[in-house]
């Protein structure tokens, strides 16, 4: 893509002062672009207008007052007709249905998802795809059909929330409405974004790509150091390099709820020592991170009365309090008892868990106390000062995130982007993926943890790990109590995910049939492409290039549809736990390869 700052050309500036505002800017999109804002009051509206391509324009909108003042809502917004336009890609797990536009509504801000929107034909063509920079702030987005005409009112709202009072402001609005696939069209938009945002992206390490053990599904809070070192073991020799305790190692109950966090120390009854625990785990060549509910303090915990009158809500169904990251003192206490836990435990990493909770009733209270006016600024200013903290003190440190606090803004303070939970929804977890690695950039891409009943058939258990081979895959299984031969799977699938790394992980990336829930995804680096295919009978066209193609059959039945743009290949026929069960070969044209359910073909 042209860099903007040297391939733009300036259209329209204008400044006005008056109590509302409105003004067209045409070219600049597919159609004309309305900002408008009702009460501007003594605000001034400065709009420029930029064109990086043929296809693409921006608009930057500046508000400037002379004194601090509360900004107003103000909406940048356009109709287009419903024309070869059939879906909607949103960043959420919604449906990719168009909506009618009474119901279109999705608000986006620093933890919870991203201002990322493309409408697209059948075939998957991007007809239009509308973005802004606003990464921090609530914008509130508008897109769907509206019933006279089949036109589609799309618009962004900002400051529809009540802010403190500022002297300028400036955001972004793109307009991308080149005939690429969405595939290739998103991936650079959420570039942009983090570009135009100014973001500095956190470093990943390898080790964030690692196949990962997790406390979570198979044990819940009721851990144990030595129930999780003899798992250890076991994931261990299968190849699993990460594990993460999730919650319940800092309590004795387990009722879940939240209500006993907040102090932060160890169950010395299920821990007696814990840097003894973390070594003994590392000695097994796995890296050692720890979950921790980030703005919850509960209210049996000793904390919640040190804290009263620093709160953002009550949430009372979690027994616990939602601390307000906008006092200098509660991020320090965070920040601190994060540095702890690494300098006298050793560990390798945090799972930082509902930094999309920090939100309440006294979002609206302002000083006493607080540095910082917005809550969103504070959450910021809060990660930004973890990450800093944590990585000075073992660069390369990892961090886990989960849907929905997945945009731009957050990968500035962790290198794992999670799927958010679906336990047993290897469909969910598919979607999950597709959507957060086209969004994701460099950052690595996590599943949710997986799990499945052990009397579920091989076949059957291989699903779940096959849906989530364009990620790292997190097991959450008590390896101990599984059948061999889902151990002997695992062992197969991992040593495949380990060795395509490159191409199913950090490669090119094209997740086909959103609107079917991405029925076949597909990978490839310069050596190989892998195709994953969910549906029986789809077709997967190979292209005619010189990469050994694999083509992994993720259905219930036996046997692939295959098209060759290209001479004759033999194929090589494997089942779920990769071995080879026969040898055939394709043609030019239609062929019909038989595959055992959840093995996979290799073409040469």
């Amino acid at each position: 893509m042209k860099k903007i700052i040297l391939s733009t050309t300036l259209i329209f500036a204008s400044t006005l002062i008056a109590a509302e505002f409105n003004k067209t800017i045409k070219g600049i999109a597919p159609a004309d672009v309305l900002i408008s804002c009702q009460d501007a009051g003594t605000w001034k509206f400065n709009i420029e207008s930029i064109k990086p391509s043929s296809e693409v324009g921006e608009l930057i909108v500046k508000l400037e007052s002379d004194e601090p003042a509360t900004p107003p809502k103000f909406t940048v917004a356009l109709t287009i007709p419903q024309v070869n336009i059939s879906h909607r890609w949103v960043p959420a797990f919604y449906d990719t249905m168009i909506p009618p536009d009474w119901m279109s509504k999705r608000p986006s801000n620093l933890a919870s998802w991203m201002p990322l929107y493309t409408f697209y034909s059948e075939s998957g063509e991007n007809q239009l795809t509308v973005s802004s920079s606003e990464v921090k702030r609530l914008v509130e987005f508008h897109g769907g059909v509206r019933e006279e005409g089949s036109i589609l009112p799309i618009k962004f709202n900002f400051f529809t929330k009540k802010e403190m009072p500022i002297k300028s402001y400036s955001v972004s609005v793109r307009y991308d409405w080149r005939k690429k696939h969405y595939s290739e069209i998103i991936p650079e938009t959420a570039d942009w974004m983090t570009k135009t945002a100014n973001l500095e992206i956190a470093d990943v390490p390898d080790a964030a790509f690692d196949p990962l053990y997790s406390t979570w599904y198979c044990f819940h809070q009721n851990v144990f150091a030595d129930q999780i070192e003899k798992e250890c073991a076991i994931a261990a020799k299968l190849g699993m390099k990460v594990l993460i305790v999730d919650d319940g190692w800092e309590t004795e109950d387990t009722n879940r709820g939240y209500a006993f966090n907040g102090d932060w120390e160890v169950s010395k009854m299920r821990f007696p020592d814990m840097a003894s625990h973390v070594k003994k785990v590392q000695d097994l060549g796995m890296k050692y991170m720890v979950w921790y509910s980030v703005p919850f303090v509960g209210k049996n915990s000793k904390n919640y009365e040190r804290f009263k009158g620093k709160y953002l809500a009550e949430v009372n169904h979690e027994g616990a309090a939602i601390l307000d990251p906008r006092f200098p003192e509660v991020r320090e206490f965070l920040i601190g008892t994060y540095e702890k836990a690494l300098k006298e435990w050793n560990i390798d990493g945090f799972k930082l868990d509902f930094i999309d909770a920090f939100r309440g009733k006294n979002e609206k209270l302002r000083g006493e106390g607080r540095d910082i006016d917005t809550v969103p600024e504070a959450v910021d200013k809060l990660m930004k000062d973890v990450y800093s903290r944590l990585n000075a003190i073992k660069p390369g440190i990892l961090i886990e995130f989960r849907q929905a606090y997945i945009g731009p803004g957050i990968r500035q303070y962790g290198n794992m982007m999670r799927v958010a939970d679906c336990p047993g929804n290897f469909t969910a977890n598919r979607i999950g993926i597709s959507k957060l690695r086209m969004t994701s950039g460099k950052s690595a891409v996590h599943a949710d943890m997986l799990e499945w009943n052990p009397g579920e058939t091989t076949e059957g258990a291989a699903r779940n790990v096959i849906n989530c081979l364009f990620s790292v895959i997190q097991y959450s299984m008590m390896l101990r109590d599984l059948p061999p031969e889902h151990l002997k799977m695992i062992d197969a699938w991992l040593k495949f995910t380990v060795k395509h790394r490159s191409a199913l992980l950090k490669g090119g990336f094209k997740p086909h049939f959103a609107e079917s829930d991405y029925l076949l995804l597909e990978g490839w680096d310069d050596k190989e492409r892998i195709f994953t295919v969910h549906a029986d009978s789809l077709t997967v066209k190979v292209p005619n290039d010189n990469r050994a193609t694999y083509i992994v059959n993720a259905t219930a039945a036996n046997s692939l549809v295959i098209e060759l743009a290209k001479k004759p290949a033999k194929v090589e026929v494997y089942n779920t736990l990769s071995e080879k069960v026969g040898e055939t070969t394709a043609n030019e044209g239609l062929n019909r390869i038989k595959c055992p359910a959840s093995g996979y073909i290799v073409l040469h």
